[in-house]
């Protein structure tokens, strides 16, 4: 009962797998324009070398004062400029937060991209059996029939189940692609949050220590 069951089920065919693979290809394309706006609307200035020197000769407040952006660099200084009385461990650990909790606001979707990107080739590998099974039904019923043109039949049925492993890596690369490309932007936005937090904790201890020279 069961074998007969699944069977039933395979007989329906690969077209509702392209469906599916439809959705999940409008998914992907939906996901992959909302993260070009943000990390678009989150890009940071060219004055990046420039807040980097004054965080380094510990100007954190002129370093602030030019950190108006929402890009999670301009986010780190001016969070840095506000618990820098408060010593260097506090700077340290409201740095580390900061990339932390905005790091979770980047990567927000990107698991979509991702997933997609892995498994679309999969599912259209399952239509393409699924429609390859329905083929060969056909041709039984056809054979048991006595009808002619089997083999013309069989393999239109195949032909158009192949359809669905070509749809299945049409949703697959740009989902790679694109999931690869914000990766590596998050990678950069990381790596340059982190040596601004560097460079202010290095300033701190050069203003620090300057002033006890003088």
């Amino acid at each position: 009962m069961i074998a007969d069951k699944l069977l039933a089920f395979t007989l329906l065919g690969a077209g509702w797998v392209l469906w599916l693979l439809l959705a999940l290809s409008v998914l992907s394309v939906a996901v992959m324009i909302e993260r070009a706006l943000y990390f678009g609307r989150r890009r940071m200035s060219n004055a990046f070398p420039e807040l980097l020197r004054k965080c380094q000769r510990g100007d954190l407040q002129g370093a602030a004062a030019m950190a108006l952006s929402d890009a999670m660099e301009d986010e780190v200084v001016r969070i840095a400029a506000g618990v820098a009385g408060s010593g260097d461990e506090a700077v340290e650990k409201a740095v580390q937060s900061t990339i932390d909790r905005r790091r979770l606001e980047y990567e927000q979707w990107l698991f979509i991209l991702g997933t997609l990107g892995n498994n679309a080739p999969f599912i259209g590998l399952f239509g393409t059996v699924l429609g390859i099974i329905r083929a060969f039904a056909d041709l039984a019923a056809t054979a048991r029939g006595g009808g002619a043109n089997t083999a013309a039949s069989v393999m239109a049925g195949v032909s158009e189940a192949l359809v669905a492993t070509a749809v299945g890596l049409f949703v697959a690369i740009p989902a790679v692609l694109a999931f690869n490309i914000f990766q590596r932007l998050l990678k950069r936005v990381v790596g340059r949050s982190t040596a601004l937090g560097n460079a202010i904790a290095a300033g701190l201890h050069v203003a620090r220590t300057n002033g006890k020279g003088n």
